[in-house]
């Protein structure tokens, strides 16, 4: 098989079931090697004794491609360094990471319990950066070394880490975490040859099912199918990538190029300090000279 990632291999975390598994088989279908990471845990994260990242390896193999199957806890430190290290001694080299992981516990934050939110920032935004900082540190000496490196990492963020969204204050926080993590690794890890970029994916999976869409698949145009935000993460994964440290949201057949928090307008009172009294007014005309921010998914 060839394609746009001829030869180069791809680690895809919470690649089992849905976004995971149409980034891993597209993957395979331009030609790359992939590392099929998943759990197999069920929604909310429990255990569920099934193997579905075996499934995605055998659809791999049955259609000419390379894969192999790995269990690996991707916000443990430990396991994500032996994933990214078996990856390597496997295949001689790794050139992509994308970074998919994740489940929900649902909730509004006045009712959320310690172990609710603690869960998912961890699944979610360390089972990011564990992996994301392993692979780093490969190329990182590769590139000391004189070695040339074209690292790719994607990571994935959520309209909810863009936007927010009422009762799932946990996932949205780990998602807005995330997407500010691309923007910082990039800074930090483009010296060595690597880019990080984000996306945004809108796409019926598990986690959006009975949420936002029903699980009711339409005939004919599916534009919430999760195969259709694959070929961004291709593109992102490969060689032809130029870009770093930005965000795309992907729906359908749309792609929006995400602009992030940057300075706006200001006003100042020349040497010395605001008086109390003046701030009301002051932030007032601040407000009137920019657009509102967006809604928060499920606000009234």
């Amino acid at each position: 098989m060839s394609g746009n990632c001829d030869g180069r291999v791809v680690i895809v975390t919470g690649a089992g079931r849905g976004l995971g598994r149409a980034h891993a088989l597209a993957l395979a279908s331009e030609g790359a090697f992939v590392l099929v990471n998943d759990l197999g845990v069920s929604l909310d994260g429990e255990g569920t004794g099934s193997s579905p990242a075996d499934q995605v390896v055998q659809e791999i193999l049955e259609m000419g491609g390379k894969a192999e199957a790995n269990s690996a806890d991707v916000a443990d430190w430990e396991q994500a360094e032996k994933m990214v290290s078996h990856t390597i001694e496997k295949w001689g080299r790794l050139d992509a990471l994308i970074c998919n992981a994740g489940f929900l516990r649902d909730r509004m934050l006045v009712g959320m319990s310690e172990e609710e939110w603690d869960s998912v920032i961890r699944v979610h935004l360390k089972g990011h950066l564990a992996p994301a900082r392993h692979a780093a540190g490969y190329w990182r000496n590769l590139a000391k070394e004189g070695k040339e490196v074209e690292g790719r990492i994607v990571m994935t963020s959520s309209g909810a880490g863009l936007m927010g969204s009422v009762g799932q204050g946990n996932y949205a926080a780990a998602k807005a975490g995330i997407a500010l993590l691309v923007v910082q690794a990039s800074a930090e890890w483009g010296q060595y040859g690597i880019k990080v970029n984000g996306i945004a994916p809108d796409a019926r999976t598990r986690m959006t099912e009975g949420i936002f869409y029903d699980a009711e698949i339409p005939e004919g145009w599916d534009e919430k199918d999760p195969e259709n935000v694959s070929p961004l993460v291709v593109w992102l994964s490969s060689k032809d990538c130029n870009v770093t440290g930005r965000i795309f949201e992907i729906s359908g057949g749309k792609i929006n190029l995400c602009d992030g928090w940057r300075h706006g307008p200001s006003e100042e009172v020349e040497g010395r300090k605001f008086e109390v009294n003046e701030i009301g007014e002051a932030i007032n005309r601040l407000l009137e000279k920019i657009p509102p921010p967006e809604s928060v998914y499920g606000s009234r």
